[in-house]
């Protein structure tokens, strides 16, 4: 998934405004159109093919919710836009949302005015690290002084794990690193050329591994990166990413890595919408994907296949800056769902 993380100009996101007409702008926020329509600003890849499926669960099983899907240029270009107003609704990550209220990254220079209102976890990004065998790597302690490859620059999961490492008490191992700067489809012949000692590993469990990730399965002999005490706190301290346990039988490459799980940091992708977005138009489309989850499953199995409701809360950030959009809370309440302790509007 590509995220513009670094030195990006706001101007460059807000290009081709016109797109959205201010008829439909202000029909999608309420302000005198159609209250039932939701404009979704949905980054390529990955991430639109979950807002094409969902797309497609709401043209099958709603009458009353007219959903649109939106290209836009990454989550956090995706945050600029529904701060102009050019949609309101879109699938956005956790890490880039906490940037945008403590004005970090991209944000520093130029930041919005307004935070999106947290609606149900979408899917997640896990990443773990592996290293190439021979290299004598075995816990993460060793890839100081290594040749580390966090994905390509500009990717939402790079940024994420650099996130992470950089902070204590994994700051002096990352310090240490050398972090390799290199597009994805020349990762896995510098990995095969050793010009790489280790990468990470990501993809949605159980589903798949991203494409870079399995040709190097496919070329290299890799083994896991055992997880330091250091690294577990400072993934699970870091309050824009999550943490897991996964069996690697259930999420494993082509190839045996040593280990019977992995820990992962994991990127949490979220609807979010608007506040002036339609109660009734987020409280319908909650409906859809909690109550034809199978629907949205058939379309793209990288979206979440929720066992119960409470499942949509599963990747929800609790600070009060992040309040949950109240036609989502609604939904919930009335599915006994609800968490108390999670922030709503004022």
């Amino acid at each position: 998934m590509y995220m513009p993380d670094n030195g990006v100009d706001r101007r460059q996101f807000l290009k081709g405004a016109a797109t959205a007409s201010a008829i439909g702008v202000a029909g999608c926020l309420g302000g005198g159109g159609d209250e039932m329509q939701l404009r979704v600003g949905t980054s390529a890849g990955g991430t639109q093919d979950v807002g094409l499926a969902v797309e497609r669960a709401v043209d099958q099983e709603s009458d009353e919710l007219d959903y649109s899907t939106v290209e836009s240029p990454g989550y956090i270009g995706t945050l600029y836009r529904l701060d102009q107003d050019q949609f309101n609704a879109g699938i956005v990550d956790n890490n880039s949302m906490t940037k945008a209220a403590e004005d970090r990254g991209s944000f520093e220079d130029e930041g919005v005015d307004m935070i999106p209102y947290q609606g149900f976890y979408a899917f997640p990004y896990s990443i773990y690290i592996v290293a190439r065998d021979g290299t004598g790597i075995e816990t993460f302690d060793d890839l100081a002084g290594a040749n580390v490859y966090p994905a390509e620059p500009g990717y939402s999961t790079r940024a994420t794990t650099l996130d992470v490492w950089s902070q204590d008490p994994t700051a002096d191992v990352y310090d240490e690193m050398n972090i390799m700067d290199m597009g994805v489809d020349d990762a896995p012949g510098a990995m095969e050329e050793e010009r790489i000692d280790a990468a990470i590993a990501y993809g949605t469990p159980p589903v798949r591994y991203t494409g870079f990730v399995t040709e190097y399965d496919a070329r290299v002999d890799v083994h896991y990166v055992e997880e330091t005490d250091a690294l577990v706190e400072s993934a699970e301290s870091y309050a824009g990413a999550g943490t897991s346990q996964i069996a690697y039988d259930d999420w494993g490459l082509e190839q045996d890595i040593g280990v019977d799980e992995v820990f992962t940091w994991d990127l949490q992708v979220n609807y979010v919408f608007h506040p002036d977005a339609s109660d009734d138009a987020v409280y319908e489309l909650c409906r859809v994907v909690d109550e034809h989850n199978d629907t949205v499953n058939e379309g793209e199995e990288q979206f979440n296949d929720f066992e119960s409701t409470e499942d949509m809360l599963g990747a929800a950030l609790e600070d009060d800056t992040f309040p949950f959009h109240s036609g989502a809370v609604e939904y919930y309440q009335d599915n006994d769902a609800w968490d108390d302790s999670l922030p709503t509007p004022e």
